[in-house]
Parts: C-alpha cells; sequence; structure tokens
C-alpha cells in the first residue's frame, strides 16, 4: 500500500486515547513523517479548488470563516448548515493521505473512507464553531480522520449534556480519529485567537452511506 508520494517511509505509529468519557477519540502526534506532512501542505494549498462558502445564519448569509474543498467519490454529495457541496475529484495527494489513515483505523475499525471535506485556516481568525459531525449521510457513530498540517492549534471537545471541556492540540503532522459515540456526546470546535500564526490545512475524511437510487 502506498502510504506517501514522497518515498518516505514514517513507521511511527505511537497513540494515546483521549480520556473522554463516553467518547473514543485515539491521537496519533507523529502520523506523517516531518518531510512528507511538510510537502502535502505545500501541495495541497495549491493543487486543490479552494473556495469561501457562504451559509445562512438566522436568516443572514455569513462567510465561513474559512476556505474550503470537498472531495469524494462521484455520488458523494455532502450537506451540512444547509450548504449542500458536490464532490470535486480526489488528488493524489488526498488518496495518499487517505491511505494513511485507513491503516491507521485498521488498528482498531475496519473503516474505509470515500469522501474528504479539506478546511484551510488561514490564520488565527479563521475557526470553526462547535459542532457534532452527526449529518444522516454519516450513519451512526461514524469514523472520522482529522488531519492537521501546518500551524498547530488547540482542538476543544466539549460534552453535550456535563459541558466538561477537555483541548487537545492537533500538531503538524498529526492524525485524531474519532469513533465510537463521540458525535452523539460531545460537540468540537476551534476558536480564534487574536495571536500571528500561520496557516493549517485540516482533512477530515468520511463514510457517506450510499443512498439507493
Amino acid at each position: 500500500m502506498q502510504i506517501s508520494l514522497f518515498e518516505t517511509p514514517n513507521d511511527n505509529s505511537s497513540s494515546y486515547t483521549l480520556p473522554l468519557s463516553e467518547g473514543d477519540v485515539t491521537y496519533f502526534p507523529n502520523a506523517l513523517s516531518q518531510h512528507d506532512a511538510d510537502a502535502f501542505f505545500e501541495r495541497l494549498q495549491a493543487e486543490l479548488p479552494w473556495r469561501q462558502d457562504i451559509i445562512r445564519l438566522f436568516g443572514k448569509p455569513v462567510k465561513i470563516p474559512r476556505l474550503q474543498s470537498w472531495h469524494g467519490d462521484e455520488d458523494c454529495t455532502y450537506t451540512y448548515s444547509n450548504l449542500t457541496m458536490s464532490p470535486n475529484p480526489w488528488t493524489k495527494s488526498l488518496l495518499s493521505i487517505k491511505a494513511r489513515c485507513e491503516a491507521l483505523c485498521a488498528q482498531k475499525h475496519s473503516n474505509r473512507f470515500n469522501s474528504v471535506l479539506a478546511n484551510w485556516y488561514r490564520d488565527g481568525q479563521d475557526s470553526m464553531s462547535f459542532h457534532s459531525d452527526d449529518e444522516p449521510e454519516l450513519g451512526i457513530n461514524p469514523v472520522i480522520a482529522s488531519v492537521t498540517l501546518g500551524e498547530a492549534r488547540p482542538f476543544v471537545f466539549k460534552h453535550k449534556e456535563t459541558k466538561e471541556k477537555y483541548t487537545q492540540v492537533l500538531e503538524h503532522g498529526s492524525i485524531l480519529i474519532m469513533a465510537g459515540a463521540t458525535q452523539s456526546h460531545y460537540v468540537h470546535g476551534i476558536a480564534k485567537t487574536a495571536k500571528s500564526i500561520g496557516g493549517r490545512i485540516n482533512l477530515t475524511f468520511r463514510q457517506l452511506i450510499q443512498r439507493a437510487k
């Protein structure tokens, strides 16, 4: 299985489980080698058709505070926050990273991904509000692999009932795997910061349920 486009294999699969009650989250801090993570970060900036989408909040159009690009199999149309996205084709870079995520998921979950949402946080003012990845087309207890390239950012989990929070800094070249009932019990997000920081690309690989035709 091809893991890297750049022929620099990385066998560091060390991980730890986040201490989240009613959650199942595993963090791989060095899932990609430094060389590969650097190269993917540069390639994805250049090769993906980034765009800034608009959603409606309280009846008003609002620009999403980050750039996005949705990719996947031909029939993987995705809707969230009343925004419907048709998939762009897979790129070699995305397929290579997808293979790495699937290899790590195989340690606990026999999962294959058919789509990915790419988000480009250009600076500290780009963010992601609290939400759960619980859209119907993701099914019950989805497995989601989140890849970080570029600037490390604090990723906050908040329990829906107890409101207890847990923060994990997602580092360059890391992969976070959310599984089990995590989306049922937690919301997650990335806050703005006034600090002068660099850009971050995040890839969240998913398995969309194919609708009957």
